[in-house]
């Protein structure tokens, strides 16, 4: 054997142990009620899908493909009375309190029935993220209460993340292009708060959306240093609804344009702008790259979800109709060359599930839920009874010293290898598994021949899903960019990315 110091040496030298082998830690230190909880929420889904999803989603398409204005409103209430919303919002703000570590696998069963119906359940807490990210306890507060309200109400709140432009989607979402692309949604400092101008696009869920996180810049040429995140709520003078994209796939879940014209946001709906940044010991720059950090490595671990559900939709369709259908007097299931294909259809399930559960467990050690999976935590928000903990955070929350700790815990103390290891797992679950999806959509449509193509087989709507999730959540050529800047470049000094030499 060799001695401690000697095994760090060896363990620190690339690959590191850390950033390769994230399960054995954090299995570990999670508490041990997330198992359960996952079982549960999975079983949950499954029922869902039975009973909603599955009847209903081709004649959804096929409606939305005749009416692209349609919004699929029976679905989102359907889906709000069973607490889908609140479900994975912490008990401290009234919520179902589920830890959001089980989230992906949650996201990846209601996708297995229907991507655009998983999606509308999905980008809600894509919103949820980008607003928890800020750790402004005031303006969580507020804006969960809204959601607890509509779900006890029966009048779904549903939150959207608003950060595409016209001429910058790429541009908005990694702080090395931000001030050089062309960003155009403005915020200019009033007394009292922020006005907005300019557009947001591809929006999933705007039109169906009450609140709004937004991003916006005080200053257009250097909007790396000067965003401002805030929440804007639907009605809000100067806000209104443009277009509806007419999309290939996920067609129930719109995807919108949001205009400002000289919205004004009160100070109390500010998340986080540069001057609250500044507080804090890193630059206000590296604290931006941070918060993004933290949205999209748990985003893109969802949307890798999303893909290995269409993937299991397409091998599932796949099987059923191998299953049943003969060629030749025997059962295509029996043919040697389709056994392969099905073969590989499975694989590329399983390869890919690993792929984000890996990343899931990357965002619980160092992203967007560690503070909440820490044991004590866990364990105090799950056996404290709900009245004490919302009656505890809405006093607490009204004191700044409440958010100015959670943000130094997050932001300050959170080691760089620890923001290139869950950014750089976020990325590679987003490639893996969607690429996976549309692989097997593709393989189900070489199973099934003609009738892959047909509407009524589901097939084609699964190829048409997965499609868009190679683009939304940043490019997969993007996504590959991002994991050789966050893990295959660390060791390389001399490589450089999203630099102006290699743009």
């Amino acid at each position: 054997m060799i001695p401690r110091s000697e095994c760090k040496a060896f363990l620190d030298r690339e690959p590191k142990f850390d950033d390769i082998m994230i399960s054995l830690r954090a299995i570990a230190r999670q508490p041990k009620g997330i198992n359960s909880e996952v079982k549960r929420i999975i079983a949950v889904a499954r029922k869902f899908n039975d009973e909603v999803v599955r009847p209903g989603c081709l004649p959804l398409d096929r409606k939305m493909h005749e009416d692209p204005d349609h919004l699929a409103w029976d679905y989102v209430i359907e889906a709000n009375k069973r607490g889908f919303y609140t479900m994975f919002i912490p008990k401290m703000f009234g919520g179902g309190g589920y830890s959001l570590a089980g989230i992906a696998y949650f996201l990846e069963e209601l996708a297995s029935a229907c991507g655009a119906i998983a999606n509308i359940v999905g980008v809600h807490y894509l919103g949820v993220t980008m607003l928890f990210s800020s750790w402004n306890f005031k303006v969580i507060n507020r804006v969960c209460k809204d959601v607890v309200k509509g779900y006890k109400e029966g009048k779904p709140c549903i939150l959207s993340l608003a950060m595409t432009e016209p001429d910058a989607g790429t541009d908005s979402q990694n702080i090395e292009f931000m001030d050089t692309g062309s960003l155009a949604c403005h915020a200019q400092k009033v007394p009292g708060g922020y006005k907005i101008n300019g557009n947001k696009i591809f929006i999933s869920m705007g039109h169906m959306s009450t609140w709004h996180i937004i991003h916006a810049y005080t200053d257009l040429n250097r909007a790396s240093e000067n965003t401002v995140m805030l929440a804007v709520k639907t009605g809000t003078r100067g806000f209104t609804f443009g277009k509806k994209e007419k999309k290939m796939g996920q067609k129930a879940c719109p995807a919108s344009e949001l205009i400002f014209k000289d919205c004004f946001v009160p100070d109390e709906n500010v998340c986080i702008d540069k001057e609250d940044a500044s507080r804090l010991r890193s630059p206000v720059k590296d604290t931006n790259a941070r918060i993004f950090a933290f949205i999209w490595a748990a985003s893109r671990t969802g949307v890798g979800a999303f893909g290995v559900g269409t993937a299991r939709a397409a091998f599932e369709d796949a099987l059923a109709y191998a299953a049943k259908t003969e060629i030749d007097g025997q059962l295509l299931v029996n043919h040697e060359w389709c056994q392969s294909l099905l073969a590989d259809m499975y694989k590329n399930v399983l390869l890919s599930r690993l792929a984000y559960a890996e990343a899931s467990y990357a965002n619980g050690l160092h992203g967007m839920w560690m503070v909440m999976n820490l044991k004590p935590m866990y364990y105090m928000t799950r056996y404290t009874p709900a009245g004490i903990l919302k009656f505890s955070i809405s006093a607490l929350s009204r004191f700044g010293f409440v958010t100015n700790f959670f943000r130094k815990i997050c932001f300050d103390h959170q080691k760089d290898e620890a923001i290139d290891r869950i950014d750089g797992w976020g990325s590679l679950a987003k490639v893996v598994g969607t690429d996976a999806g549309i692989t097997n959509a593709r393989l189900a449509l070489e199973i099934m021949g003609h009738a892959g193509v047909r509407q009524d087989c589901r097939a084609e709507k699964v190829l048409r899903d997965s499609k868009l999730l190679q683009i939304y959540e940043g490019t997969n050529q993007i996504n590959r960019l991002n994991l050789f800047k966050r893990m295959v470049a660390k060791p390389i000094p001399q490589a450089e990315v999203f630099s102006q030499a290699n743009l």
